[in-house]
């Protein structure tokens, strides 16, 4: 993608000055977000990517938020997004982490140096003071020509100060004005593109910006990087004094979840409290109520005896509205009765995760591990999501680094991770089987994830991207923070996905009226008989999962199947494909393409793998 017009792209009026909020992953940009902002938050899909924009409104002033990157260029989406946002701004707050500032400050002199209005945020001031960082905050604003406003933002402290102060940000002290070089090379470019921001970046070299003014890219960038971290690291000199402090608890314990030895049995030990919040607490008595007791007992016969009186359940309307895959019926309970309550728990559970510090831990621990499937770290927020809801974890493949690694990661959610609906009722019928079924089951499914992430690894064209990634210091959340973007992320998702499961649905109901489905059994019917030995109406039930994975779970418990039957169909149904949600938000995460090829690719190994556990068992 190219540089865009972002006021155009995200229906931004014109007559309003857009403050832009920018800085590192992991400094806490969403904390500034929601105090300039409150609750009156949208947020935008950014044109030619799969990243969201969030926007909202200061006084008379629009506020972006951008993704967080080390420095803007168009090496990878989320800088691509950032550099566009960030030089439509007529401000730009960066947020600036005081416990890495050698690392932080490159962005805030590359901004200096692109002559944007700046006025720096130096965050978590209390976290500098425990590592012995004493910080000249007077010293660093002169140096580096613009405002820095000490803060601490999960207090509150220095919020008011940094809204009173916005108007006095300022275009501040290039580092690249000693380099003769590099200085006339800039002016000559501006001459032909009339914009500053943009000549600093063509001059650094970035295609993407010279191609807009057709010119040629400067070849600068090394020396300009190398000038631009002299510059850091000198104004870490005059303005940073260092105390020698003793090792803390919290860095141990940072150092620990780090060490495979003991990194492992606290993820584990995570894990377990997620399971038993999500998979027992949420998805058995949470939504034991919201959608037994307040959606099927209470809701669905309401709005069955309304609609009822007003047109027969039997005709085609009927059946869209009220029937079995009822837009009114199935979609409305199925999207607040069963997912919302899945999806604020799990963004509650992970944004308790990402605001600890701890996140960023397990993707470092894990990344060695999820390399060999052709995935980094960061693809452990995805696939644990899926474990909540798989529609949601495909969402969430958007924050992973490359086109190759967010296929990957997509096909192994829907193939081979159980939501937690489907997770509850498997779990539920392989337990009274015994130990070895349920060992059965689990090495198998972690033996398909393993070799189907392998050979995709292998077949599919480019490199994954490396994990780069901060590891910032543990601390206790902010309530507040977390409940908003609880609320900000579980408001997107249920936006974003509920329409389409409502299409799928749609679709589900015309498939039943028209006799596709059974058409479907039918012919499937003899593999499920003669390859996977079961009996043939578990035909049915595959094909119900489609609709929701855990419908064809629960359609085995009515059957009277073998402990091994029984085990294959397990098997078989969590490798089938994901539900009609999952399957309509592959289709807009990727193209139309790649998820028939995920599509047909879950069906073939969930009967190959299926089949194939039958003659060992059967």
């Amino acid at each position: 993608m190219s540089c865009c017009d972002i006021n155009e792209e995200l229906n931004l009026p014109e007559n309003k000055k857009k403050i832009v909020l920018a800085g590192n992953p992991n400094v806490g940009k969403s904390i500034f977000f929601n105090d300039l902002t409150g609750v009156y938050v949208s947020v935008s899909n950014y044109p030619g990517t799969t990243l969201d924009i969030s926007k909202g409104e200061y006084k008379d002033n629009i506020v972006l938020d951008t993704p967080g990157v080390y420095g803007v260029s168009s090496f990878n989406d989320e800088e691509v997004v950032a550099r566009d946002v960030i030089m439509s701004a007529d401000v730009v707050i960066n947020v600036v982490d005081a416990v890495h500032l050698e690392r932080d400050l490159f962005l805030t002199q590359q901004l200096i140096d692109m002559q944007i209005p700046v006025i720096v945020a130096l965050n978590m001031m209390d976290e500098a003071d425990k590592n012995g960082l004493n910080i000249n905050t007077e010293k660093l604003s002169e140096e580096l020509g613009v405002p820095v406003i000490p803060t601490i933002a999960p207090k509150g402290e220095g919020l008011e100060r940094l809204k009173d102060l916005i108007n006095t940000a300022a275009r501040g002290n290039e580092c690249l004005k000693e380099k003769t070089n590099i200085k006339d090379d800039i002016e000559d470019i501006y001459q032909k593109t009339d914009n500053y921001p943009e000549s600093v970046l063509i001059a650094e070299g970035d295609e993407e910006i010279a191609k807009k003014h057709n010119l040629e890219p400067y070849s600068n960038r090394e020396e300009i990087y190398k000038t631009r971290r002299e510059r850091v690291n000198e104004l870490i000199n005059v303005t940073v004094k260092r105390q020698e402090q003793p090792n803390s608890f919290k860095a141990k314990l940072g150092s620990w979840m780090l060490k495979p030895k003991t990194g492992i049995p606290i993820l584990l030990g995570m894990m377990y409290l997620l399971y038993e919040f999500i998979g027992v607490f949420i998805a058995q008595t949470v939504v034991g109520i919201t959608e037994e007791t307040i959606f099927i007992e209470t809701y669905e016969p309401f709005i069955r005896r309304m609609i009822g009186g007003l047109l027969s359940a039997e005709s085609l309307l009927g059946q869209l509205l009220i029937g079995e895959f009822g837009l009114l019926t199935m979609v409305m309970t199925y999207t607040f009765g069963l997912l919302l309550p899945l999806v604020v728990g799990f963004y509650l559970f992970i944004s308790l995760l990402e605001d600890s510090g701890y996140m960023p831990r397990i993707a470092a621990l894990v990344d060695r591990l999820l390399n060999k499937v052709g995935l980094n770290g960061r693809a452990i927020i995805p696939m644990l999501l899926g474990f909540g809801c798989v529609t949601m974890a495909t969402i969430t493949t958007r924050m992973l680094g490359s086109k190759r690694e967010k296929m990957i990661a997509v096909f192994l959610l829907g193939l081979a991770i159980p939501c937690s609906a489907q997770l509850g009722v498997i779990a539920g019928l392989i337990a009274p089987l015994g130990i070895q079924y349920f060992v059965f089951y689990v090495l198998t499914i972690f033996l398909v994830y393993v070799l189907s992430g392998t050979f995709l690894n292998r077949v599919l064209p480019g490199e994954s991207s490396d994990l780069l990634i901060d590891l910032p210091p543990l601390r206790v959340p902010s309530l507040s923070n977390v409940m908003q973007k609880t609320y900000n992320k579980s408001k997107s998702f249920i936006v974003e996905a509920g329409p389409i499961f409502g299409i799928g649905a749609v679709l589900i109901t015309l498939m039943e009226r028209y006799g596709l489905l059974a058409a479907i059994e039918k012919a499937i019917a003899p593999l499920v008989e003669g390859w996977m030995k079961l009996p043939a109406e578990t035909a049915r039930v595959f094909i119900m999962g489609i609709v929701r994975r855990d419908f064809g779970a629960a359609g085995l418990t009515s059957m009277a199947l073998s402990p091994e039957q029984t085990t294959v169909a397990l098997i078989t149904i969590t490798l089938f494909v994901p539900c009609i949600a999952a399957m309509m938000i592959m289709v807009k995460e990727r193209d139309i393409k790649e998820a028939i090829y995920i599509w047909f690719g879950s069906w073939i190994t969930a009967i190959g793998v299926g089949g194939i556990t039958a003659q060992i068992l059967l």
